[in-house]
């Protein structure tokens, strides 16, 4: 477990966890910019914890971490594509000292990762704002592809914004 301490890695939610999550998702300095959508039931991660340990048929949430240090978390849920088709549509939130250094990119990778080696869906996609470019520069070097703009896709802090959708399907992985 030695070569844990010089690469992320993904885990389950553990209790204590809860603290650091609930300040990522109820927040503002913590969430940061991009991530900030208003205040909500501050019980809700824990009370979710208990029933589920954040672990579903159709989502999840685990979080990375370095050297043991919790970093951040990665969430995905189950979304339409067709009557009878479904991808995984996730999420990235990292502390305020995390981002940066290339841990949201590696992150990212092994969620899609571990989604394609544990479920049989075929796509994962992510969103993110037009003007999160950070973000885009994670997801492409995630191995996602750009695939255009969701105009006034989403709701935050008093506006509509335009989002950016990026996707990786199985065949996509598979080459990187």
């Amino acid at each position: 477990m030695d070569d844990d301490v010089d690469r992320v890695v993904l885990r389950p939610v553990a209790e204590d966890d809860l603290e650091l999550l609930d300040q990522l998702t109820n927040d503002p300095v913590a969430a940061g910019e991009h991530q900030w959508f208003g205040w909500h039931d501050p019980g809700y991660l824990r009370r979710r914890w208990h029933e589920t340990g954040m672990l579903t048929t159709d989502s999840g949430m685990l979080v990375p971490t370095l050297g043991g240090r919790v970093l951040g978390l990665v969430s995905w849920h189950r979304s339409r594509t067709g009557p009878t088709s479904f991808c995984w549509n996730m999420g990235l939130v990292l502390a305020p000292e995390a981002r940066g250094h290339g841990y949201g990119t590696e992150a990212q990778r092994l969620l899609v990762e571990y989604l394609f080696a544990h479920t049989q869906l075929h796509r994962v996609e992510a969103t993110t704002e037009i003007d999160n470019r950070a973000e885009q520069r994670s997801l492409e070097k995630a191995g996602f592809t750009r695939e255009g703009v969701l105009r006034g896709y989403a709701f935050r802090d008093g506006e509509w914004r335009d989002s950016v959708v990026y996707s990786v399907v199985r065949s996509d992985f598979d080459k990187n």
